[in-house]
């Protein structure tokens, strides 16, 4: 008989611990981290066909294709670890090793017409519209999440779950906030 009575006090305690909430909240987290993932890998994919493109008429600017390389070697990897941070710095330098090989295309008046090359321009900026978009929802999602196990009595069940907070896909690598300055003249200005 006290078992029955014990039963409804027990399920409002379990709704108000807030378990549920938090495990579909870092679901959703995770799967807005993911989906960063998957466009910064469309993004790495595409690289190589423009940078291909781009050799085709420009062999000669040998020191911007091994940046870009570089940078999506970097991005490979950083998608491959998972880890936030790391992810949102390579995709900062991944921006601007692509601004630099975009920037040669202003030099180059038949590579800027190559229907080969706009297309694949076309589609890196469609993937650079979504990784905003992922990297903006994925940042939605952990503040929801990061605020809901900071309120009582979620706290509680937080600490005994071992929920903790989430990275927001945020820049720290140093200059990262500053805009790259780009150079249309004939000859790449050494750093």
């Amino acid at each position: 008989m006290r078992v029955r009575k014990l039963i409804p006090v027990l399920a409002l305690l379990l709704g108000a611990c807030g378990y549920n909430s938090i495990q579909q909240m870092d679901e959703s987290a995770g799967a807005a981290k993911q989906q960063i993932a998957v466009m910064l890998q469309r993004r790495a994919d595409l690289v190589p066909n423009l940078v291909n493109t781009v050799k085709g008429y420009a062999a000669q600017e040998a020191e911007v294709f091994e940046k870009v390389a570089q940078a999506r070697a970097g991005l490979a990897g950083a998608v491959s670890g998972g880890n936030v941070g790391e992810m949102a710095n390579a995709n900062q330098a991944m921006t601007g090793a692509l601004g630099r090989l975009l920037a040669i295309s202003e030099n180059y008046p038949t590579l800027k017409s190559d229907q080969n090359f706009l297309r694949l321009q076309d589609e890196l900026v469609g993937t650079e519209n979504r990784i905003a978009q992922a990297r903006t929802d994925y940042n939605l999602a952990v503040e929801l999440y990061n605020a809901y196990i900071r309120k009582f009595p979620q706290v509680m069940t937080a600490k005994v779950v071992g929920a903790r907070a989430r990275e927001y896909f945020d820049v720290t690598s140093p200059g990262a906030r500053e805009a790259p300055t780009v150079d249309f003249g004939k000859t790449p200005s050494k750093p």
